[in-house]
């Protein structure tokens, strides 16, 4: 019963701003939004309201005891975010509608750089912009992607789709 414990909340912090236990109501706010975060093939509404309200208990109580708890949750609910925009930016790279792969795949770049979907992010910034014959961009891509990821497999990838030479360790054949 989730609507219902947030407009509870609501209701406790309104009526008792100055209340010790407020920190309380605005971690069961978000709690109460992180509980649905559904898979990223879905809608994302209460992931991104459960970000605003984690971030909420961060910013204003970041001596709670609910604060570490919620720093974790907002750094989930990013990642989830971030996943969201890949598997859209997916979709429409693997359909030929290379625009939208690349403002999709740069919203995760400019917009979530702390999350683990960024080195992959800018692999198919790299694959985007070659199949659209856009050469500089993708080497910028690329070289961001080396410079920050360079040991990655993305990068490995980008490299050898940049230079035609594979790096990546070759597979036994006997596994």
């Amino acid at each position: 019963r989730y609507d219902e414990a947030i407009n509870a909340a609501d209701r406790f912090i309104k009526l008792h701003p100055g209340d010790p236990d407020v920190a309380y109501a605005y971690y069961m706010i978000g709690i109460s939004y992180y509980e649905r975060i559904v898979d990223v093939g879905r809608d994302q509404d209460f992931t991104r309201l459960a970000l605003i309200s984690l971030e909420e208990i961060v910013r204003r109580f970041p001596d709670s005891k609910y604060a570490q708890d919620a720093r974790l949750k907002v750094d989930l609910a990013r990642d989830h975010l971030a996943g969201k925009e890949m598997d859209v930016g997916m979709y429409y790279l693997t359909r030929g509608q290379y625009g939208a792969a690349i403002n999709r795949f740069r919203t995760v770049i400019e917009q979530h750089q702390t999350t683990s979907h960024v080195p992959e992010a800018l692999h198919r910034l790299t694959e985007a912009y070659l199949s659209l014959g856009i050469v500089d961009e993708a080497q910028t891509a690329a070289a961001v992607l080396g410079h920050n990821y360079p040991g990655s497999t993305w990068y490995l990838e980008s490299y050898a789709l940049i230079t035609g030479v594979d790096l990546r360790p070759v597979e036994d054949e006997k596994s």
